[in-house]
C-alpha cells in the first residue's frame, strides 16, 4: 500500500493502534535515518496489522474508528507516525510522546541530506528546505521553489537538478510498503500479543504486566492514562513507580494474588474499582510511611514491594483501629526493607505473604513469624551497620532515624523533623570526617564512605562545615548547642574524633546507631516485644562492596534514568540491593540495576556500575547481571538490543 494511503487510512479511522501499544519513543536521529533511507529507496520493512472489527476493537487516541473492520497497527508504529508526522505536518490521533522528533526536518537540495533545523546554518541559505512544508505544497508548489532558486545566482545553475531531487523527494507518499496481516476468529489478544512479541523485532516486547494491561485495556480503555495520572500524582511528591509495580497492588486488592494471570479474568467494573481502592490504600501508606517513619522520598523508600502487601492488609481490614495496628504494620514494613526480602524473587516472596494475610489468627503475627522464619532474630547489632555507600541496605535506616529521632542539627541546633521549610533546610548527607581528609590519611575508600560516617544536616550547615575535621568542629557545635552531637549518635568521647582513630569512631558509632534503632523497634511494638527476641541467625554483613559515593555520581545515574524514559524505558532501581533469594544476605550494592531485564520477565538482568572494583563486578556477573561500567556503553547496549535501532 502507498504510503499516503496508509495515511489517509490513519485520518479516516481504517488504520489506529491498539491499545496495548507503547507511545512514540523515536528520536531525531532515527527520523532523519528513515528519510534518508526512503529518500534513497531503500528498504525499510514491512508493517503488520491485525484486522479486526471496528466495533469491538480497543484502540490507543481520542479518534473515531470508520465502521466494518479496521487495521490495527503491530509492528511499524514508529516509522509510520514519522511519516505521518513530517508530511502530515502534524501527529496522528494515537500519538502519545514527544512531536519534536519530527518537527524541523529539512533537507539540502545540493548535498541531499536531511538535518533538523539550525536557525544559524541555515536561515540565510535557500537550498535548505522545509520537508513538512514541501510536502504540504505538494507537486503544485514546486514552482515557488523554482523561482526561489532562480533568483539566487548560486542556486540558479542548479535549478534542474534541484527540481528533480525535490520531485524525488516527493515521491516517498507514493511508495508501496508490504504490508503482512493477520486476520480471523480464532486471532483472539492472547494470539495478537504472542505474534506482536515474536514479530516486533524492532520495538520493545509486551511482558505479562503489558499483556495484564492489554486485556484490561480492551474492556476499560482508560485504564492506562488512569494509571498514569496516579502514577505521575506520586512522582510529583517525590515517590516513583511503574505501570507494573501499580497493577500488582490492583492485583493483591482484586484477588489476593501476586501473578497477573488471575487478573485475566476480571471485567472492568472490577478493575477500576480495585484501581480506585488500591490508590487509596497506596495514598494512606504511603502517608503512614512518610509521616510516622520520616521517609518521605523515593531514595529512602526501601522495600517498595512490600507496599502491595499491605495495600492487601488493608483491603481486607480497612481503616487501622488504632496506632498500635498501624505501627505493627510499619514495624513489618521496615523489616522487609532492611533485611531485603524483596530483593530477591518477588512474586514469590508476595504470595507467601499473601497466604500469611489469609491464614486463621492475627494476620500481622503471621506476617512478622514468616519474615522471622525466613530471615532470623529481628533485633538490630552493631555488625549490621557495616555498609558503606549511599546505596547501603541501612542507608533508610539512618534516615529513618535521623527523622522520627531527637536528631538534630549540627549548625542550628534545631530538630531534624520531616517538614522543615525552606530550601537550604532539605537534609543532605554529610560526610562527618571529610573524605578529602581520609582518603589523604590513607583510608580505604569503603572507610571513607562507611554508614557510620554518615549524618544527615541542613543544606546550609553542610556548607559551613565543609571540610572541617570533627576535632575541630565537634567543640564548637557541643559549646553552641549542648546535646546535639548525642543526638546525632556520636561518641563524645574526644579522642575518637581524632582522624588516627577514625576505624575506632566508626565502631563506637555503630553500636550507638543499633541501640537507637532497636528502641525505635521496641516504640512501634508497643510493648510487645517478642518479634525482638530471639538469636540474630541470618550472617551479619560486613564490607558489602558497591554503591554510588558522590553526588556526582548519583546526579550521572539520575540522568541515565531520565534518559531511559525518554525512550519509554523503566528507569531502573537507583542502589539496588543484591541479596541472596533464599537468606536476604546483603551482597552487594548496584548503582543501578534493572533485575528483571529492561523489558520485564523479557530481556536479560543488567546493571550499570560506575568506579566499581573487581569484586562487586564479580558478584554481580555471578548474580547474572550483565555489567556496564560506563554510560555510553549502556545507552549503545539500549539502543541496538532493546530499541533495535539500526
Amino acid at each position: 500500500m502507498q504510503i499516503i494511503n496508509i495515511l489517509n487510512y490513519i485520518d479516516i479511522g481504517h488504520m489506529a493502534l491498539p491499545e496495548f501499544q507503547r507511545g512514540y519513543v523515536w528520536n531525531r536521529d532515527q527520523v532523519r535515518g528513515l528519510f534518508d533511507s526512503m529518500y534513497r529507496r531503500h528498504p525499510v520493512g514491512s508493517l503488520l496489522t491485525w484486522t479486526t472489527e471496528s466495533r469491538s476493537a480497543q484502540f490507543r487516541g481520542e479518534g473515531q474508528l470508520a465502521p466494518g473492520v479496521v487495521k490495527l497497527l503491530l509492528d511499524g508504529q514508529q516509522r509510520i507516525t514519522s511519516l505521518y508526522g513530517v508530511i502530515q505536518g502534524r501527529a496522528p490521533k494515537f500519538f502519545d510522546g514527544n512531536a519534536q522528533a519530527f518537527t524541523g526536518l529539512m533537507f539540502h537540495v545540493g548535498d541531499e541530506k536531511f538535518e533538523f533545523y539550525q536557525p544559524v546554518k541555515m536561515k540565510d541559505d535557500p537550498r535548505w528546505v522545509n520537508v513538512t512544508n514541501l510536502f504540504q505544497k505538494g507537486i503544485n508548489g514546486l514552482g515557488s521553489y523554482f523561482t526561489l532558486f532562480s533568483q539566487n545566482e548560486e542556486t540558479a545553475p542548479f535549478v534542474s537538478d534541484y527540481a528533480g531531487r525535490l520531485s524525488h523527494l516527493l515521491g516517498i507518499a507514493s511508495i508501496d510498503l508490504h504490508i503482512e496481516d493477520i486476520s480471523g476468529e480464532d486471532k483472539t489478544l492472547d494470539v495478537v500479543v504472542d505474534i506482536f512479541n515474536k514479530v516486533n523485532s524492532g520495538g520493545t516486547k509486551l511482558s505479562k504486566g503489558d499483556l495484564a494491561l492489554a486485556k484490561i485495556c480492551a474492556e476499560w480503555p482508560e485504564a492506562r492514562d488512569t494509571m498514569k495520572k496516579k502514577i505521575k500524582e506520586w512522582a510529583e511528591a517525590d515517590y516513583h513507580f511503574t505501570l507494573d509495580w501499580l497493577l500488582r497492588s490492583v492485583n493483591t486488592v482484586l484477588t489476593g494474588e501476586a501473578k497477573f494471570l488471575y487478573l485475566h479474568g476480571k471485567n472492568a467494573e472490577e478493575i477500576q474499582g480495585a484501581l480506585n481502592r488500591a490508590g487509596d490504600h497506596i495514598d494512606t501508606t504511603l502517608n503512614f510511611i512518610g509521616g510516622r517513619l520520616g521517609l518521605d522520598h523515593d531514595r529512602v523508600l526501601f522495600g517498595r514491594y512490600a507496599i502491595p502487601v499491605m495495600v492487601r492488609y488493608l483491603e481486607q481490614h480497612g481503616r487501622l483501629p488504632d496506632h498500635v495496628e498501624r505501627d505493627k504494620l510499619l514495624f513489618w514494613y521496615l523489616q522487609s526493607g532492611m533485611w531485603g526480602r524483596f530483593s530477591g524473587s518477588t512474586e514469590s516472596f508476595i504470595d507467601r505473604d499473601m497466604e500469611a494475610l489469609n491464614a486463621e489468627g492475627n494476620p500481622l503475627d503471621k506476617l512478622l513469624e514468616q519474615l522471622r522464619l525466613w530471615h532470623g532474630g529481628l533485633r538490630v547489632e552493631p555488625g549490621h551497620f557495616t555498609g558503606w555507600s549511599l546505596g547501603a541496605r541501612f542507608y533508610p535506616v539512618l534516615y529513618w532515624l535521623t527523622r522520627v529521632g531527637d536528631a538534630r542539627d549540627l549548625g542550628t541546633g534545631l530538630p531534624l523533623k520531616a517538614n522543615l521549610l525552606g530550601k537550604r533546610n532539605k537534609l543532605e548527607v554529610h560526610h562527618i570526617f571529610p573524605k578529602a581528609q581520609l582518603y589523604k590519611n590513607n583510608y580505604y575508600r569503603s572507610e571513607v564512605n562507611a554508614l557510620g560516617n554518615f549524618c544527615f544536616l541542613t543544606k546550609g550547615t553542610n556548607l559551613a562545615i565543609s571540610d572541617h575535621l570533627p576535632i575541630h568542629y565537634f567543640p564548637e557545635v557541643e559549646s553552641k548547642h549542648p546535646g546535639t552531637l548525642a543526638s546525632q549518635w556520636i561518641p563524645m568521647d574526644e579522642q575518637l574524633w581524632k582522624i588516627e582513630n577514625y576505624r575506632d569512631f566508626l565502631e563506637a558509632r555503630k553500636a550507638l546507631l543499633a541501640t537507637e534503632a532497636n528502641r525505635r523497634f521496641e516504640d512501634l511494638l508497643h510493648g510487645d516485644l517478642q518479634w525482638l527476641e530471639g538469636k540474630v541467625t541470618a550472617p551479619v554483613t560486613v564490607d558489602v562492596p558497591g554503591g554510588i559515593t558522590s553526588e556526582e555520581e548519583e546526579q550521572l545515574l539520575e540522568l541515565l534514568g531520565d534518559w531511559m524514559e525518554e525512550q519509554g524505558l523503566s528507569r531502573g532501581l537507583l542502589s539496588y540491593d543484591l541479596a541472596d533469594r533464599e537468606t536476604g544476605q546483603q551482597l552487594a550494592v548496584i548503582d543501578l540495576a534493572w533485575p528483571s531485564g529492561i523489558q520485564e520477565e523479557l530481556t536479560e538482568p543488567v546493571a550499570v556500575l560506575l568506579n566499581e572494583g573487581p569484586e562487586t563486578l564479580r558478584i554481580a556477573a555471578e548474580q547474572g547481571l550483565r555489567c556496564f561500567t560506563e554510560v555510553e556503553k549502556f545507552k549503545r547496549y539500549v539502543r541496538e538490543e532493546i530499541l533495535k535501532e539500526k
